[in-house]
């Protein structure tokens, strides 16, 4: 049996794999992660998967059509985004005119939206696994076409969409082998605001917190937290660099978890056992900003730990409760003044655009950016995923000014989508452009951006990603 995972072909610089699809104005392109986690266990499995990454080869559809062709495979399993829905079914017709596959979608859009997917497929598409899929899509590449005990999948009965019960989320983590990173080449990931290579790697999965417009808790991993043993992560550490021994020459892990200061003990754990093996890596995790932990930061200091990305969202009170963010402003500069002490850096996110914005709230974040010493920021609009309590709001409140799937892009990069009384999407959009510019024009930034170079690796990551941002800024926003 013959099975094709495949990261699909959409717009140049599409970056399919992250919480908000859409080509980022950095061009970071991550490795398909989830797909990468399904494919090999299906490769323990003893079955014959073969992984593909069309974005990261610069491959498009007439290469798939050849790809599909040429291998004839039983099963294609194809990703979906929400902008790239209408391509991702162009891509299983592809397949299904191409070979005798039979094709199963995965992702966040077909699981939001299991039901809808399949009837806009019109055939193309055979199965959707919802949620977390691992195990799921080695269960109906083993059981086809008897799928009826099969839980958390969506599959044609009589020729109506039927979904099953859900399906549970997996406990325990340990037991699922590490992803299938040598299918892939790794030097053909980037992101500037990481070292360059970077390899992702999670600890966990499943977040407590109910902010509204987060993608992975709703859609893909649900609320529930399951960590992975110290020995099993820092195990894959190791599996790692001996698939890519760049990313200890210069480059770093990243940890991608939703929050991986989560659970202090767990997180101590980890760094006590880097230390333990004498790993000489370094690293960066995702955390929030009600974590700050001096006993915490500084172990994670000493195991290597290089920069904390930190979701603090808004400089405006009142918003971060309307998004049921669970912290204050205080909390954010206790956050920042712990990192200093540790000499951590911070990459700080913050949202614009959710319900009761208004110009002056977007100001006063763009302003409490600047302010917190920040070493890198991203600033982004409000997307309303399907699955996400956002996008609930939005559409009872009939927010959602465009309902077909594929405006949801504005020249390959995430669109505005919902227009406010008084608060109109060009004005997010620009606000979003604001904050970039205020933050990253300014002499001081760019003079401690340049002197801060580690190496010859790090000052191409730096050249790569200024190029890229000041293609973004001169050529994207402005030639529209």
């Amino acid at each position: 049996m013959k099975i094709l995972l495949i990261n699909e072909p959409f717009i140049k610089g599409f970056n399919r794999t992250q919480r908000w699809a859409g080509r980022t104005r950095g061009r970071v392109l991550r490795a398909p992660d989830w797909l990468a986690y399904a494919t090999a266990v299906l490769e323990r499995a003893g079955l014959d998967a073969k992984l593909y990454d069309f974005p990261a080869e610069g491959r498009d559809k007439h290469d798939l059509r050849r790809l599909v062709r040429n291998e004839n495979p039983d099963f294609v399993v194809l990703d979906s985004t929400t902008p790239s829905i209408f391509s991702d079914i162009e891509c299983a017709r592809i397949c299904k005119e191409e070979s005798r596959a039979k094709v199963i979608m995965v992702g966040p859009h077909a699981s939001a939206l299991p039901e809808e997917t399949m009837e806009i497929s019109n055939g193309m598409v055979d199965v959707v696994c919802i949620g977390e899929y691992d195990l799921t899509v080695l269960e109906v590449v083993s059981n086809y076409p008897d799928l009826r005990e099969i839980k958390g999948i969506c599959s044609l009965e009589d020729g109506r969409p039927r979904r099953t019960q859900p399906r549970p989320l997996i406990d325990d983590l340990d037991s699922l082998p590490f992803p299938a990173w040598h299918q892939l080449d790794l030097m053909k990931y980037f992101d500037g605001s990481k070292l360059y290579p970077y390899i992702d790697i999670f600890s966990g999965r499943g977040c407590p917190h109910k902010c509204i417009f987060c993608l992975w808790p709703q859609v893909m991993h649900g609320h529930k937290v399951r960590l992975r043993s110290a020995r099993n992560v820092v195990d894959e550490i190791e599996h790692d660099i001996r698939l890519c021994p760049q990313v200890v020459r210069g480059g770093e892990f990243f940890f991608e978890d939703d929050t991986f200061t989560l659970n202090k003990a767990n997180a101590m754990e980890i760094c006590e056992e880097i230390l333990r093996r004498d790993l000489k890596i370094t690293f960066s995790v995702n955390a929030r900003a009600d974590t700050a932990d001096e006993e915490l930061f500084g172990l994670l200091k000493r195991a290597g730990c290089r920069q904390l990305l930190v979701g603090f969202e808004s400089g405006d009170h009142e918003m971060l409760v309307r998004m049921k963010k669970s912290k204050g402003l205080g909390e954010s500069l206790r956050f920042m003044e712990l990192a200093k002490k540790s000499r951590l850096n911070v990459h700080g996110c913050f949202v614009l655009g959710l319900p009761g914005e208004t110009m002056e709230s977007m100001d006063r974040t763009i302003r409490f950016a600047l302010g917190l010493g920040l070493h890198t920021v991203q600033f982004s609009a409000a997307v309303p995923f399907p699955g996400t309590a956002y996008f609930a709001q939005c559409r009872e409140a009939g927010l959602l000014k465009d309902l077909s799937w594929d405006k949801w892009l504005d020249n390959g990069e995430q669109a505005p989508v919902v227009e406010y009384p008084g608060l109109s999407r060009q004005a997010v959009a620009d606000a979003v452009d604001r904050g970039l510019k205020s933050f990253y024009l300014r002499p001081g930034f760019m003079i401690r951006f340049l002197l801060a170079t580690r190496s010859a690796t790090d000052l191409y990551r730096k050249m790569r990603g200024a190029r890229n941002f000041f293609s973004y800024l001169c050529t994207e926003r402005h030639g529209r």
